[in-house]
């Protein structure tokens, strides 16, 4: 294997490539995100960058997977899922499709994924968190990828966090997400020359719920609930929106501003909001590399903390933020 900074430079280098020929690929195809009232931008805007992001991914597991027990049972679930989700989002990016069918096809991917984690090990809560986990997160980062940066930093700050809980092949692939994001970053904030497009939002999502799957396959009892965490700000931004929604009895699964990241962009400018999370995402970094792993219960009851201060967080800044 290569050094640590000259894996993460290479991959780097790879998918600033690959999102400089995608922006030129969706200039040329009309591949462009229009203005409009559900959305939170001002001009159109080419999409389609993530795919680059899924090159660098597959790449990188192709490569550690030719390398003696360096991946194991869980890839050969996770990479016929990640195709299947940015195959499907590349081909939502060219012509819209029916949200039933793509959480169809999601499915799909996420039972790849769950089917591996059963068989790796022999039970059936890890097939079920695999399940549970692909289908949250893909349409999590999908609602959540609104603004100048926000899903593809929020995507490094979790991978960056995952390599430090995983060891072997998947400590690697961790860190070739990271890589991948920084490559794609620059040409998505703070100005967006370029949106990651669903091709993109549902790979992050799905490759973050591998990377969780994969150490919650590894990591002791007591460490398992730290996963959670750099899912928080996301999971509370998304999960008290769509619940309000929900409760108004609107069409939730349709595109809309009311995420409150939304609203602060509106008010603040989309880098303000973002680095606004990553501050918040950073946090929730810091206490996965420091916080003592003893018991379940101690673990559990910080990431609970971490959730409840999160979640009075949202309600503090929507009300000063709408008003």
């Amino acid at each position: 294997m290569p050094s640590v900074p000259v894996w993460l430079l290479l991959l780097a280098a790879a998918a600033a490539l690959g999102t400089w020929l995608a922006r030129r690929y969706a200039l040329r195809g009309n591949l462009m995100d229009q203005p409009g009232e559900r959305r939170s931008h001002s001009v159109a805007t080419p999409r389609g960058g993530g795919i680059a992001i899924v090159a660098v991914l597959v790449a990188a597991g192709l490569y550690l997977a030719l390398i003696p027990e360096a991946m194991d049972v869980l890839w050969l679930g996770f990479a016929p899922g990640l195709l299947i989700v940015a195959g499907i989002g590349w081909w939502d990016d060219h012509r819209p499709l029916s949200p039933w069918l793509r959480l169809a096809v999601q499915a799909v991917a996420a039972l790849s994924l769950a089917a591996a984690a059963g068989w790796q090990s022999g039970q059936w809560l890890p097939a079920v968190a695999a399940f549970g986990m692909t289908m949250v997160l893909v349409n999590v980062w999908n609602f959540m990828d609104g603004i100048n940066g926000l899903a593809a930093s929020q995507a490094a700050l979790a991978a960056l966090a995952y390599a430090g809980l995983l060891v072997g092949g998947w400590h690697w692939l961790a860190l070739a997400l990271l890589a991948a994001c920084v490559g794609f970053l620059p040409f998505n904030f703070p100005r967006a020359w370029i949106f990651l497009g669903d091709v993109g939002s549902g790979a992050l999502g799905y490759a973050l719920a591998g990377l969780a799957t994969a150490a919650f396959l590894a990591l002791p009892p007591a460490s398992t609930p730290l996963l959670l965490l750099p899912l928080c700000a996301f999971l509370v931004d998304a999960g008290f929106t769509l619940l309000g929604r929900m409760l108004r009895g609107e069409q939730w699964w349709t595109p809309h501003v009311g995420h409150l990241y939304q609203i602060g962009a509106r008010r603040f400018g989309h880098a303000a909001v973002t680095v606004i999370y990553m501050v918040f995402g950073g946090v929730t970094l810091l206490l996965i590399y420091g916080m003592p792993r003893t018991t379940v219960v101690a673990t559990l009851g910080a990431v609970i903390a971490v959730y409840g201060f999160g979640g009075a967080l949202w309600v503090l800044l929507r009300r000063g933020w709408r008003s």
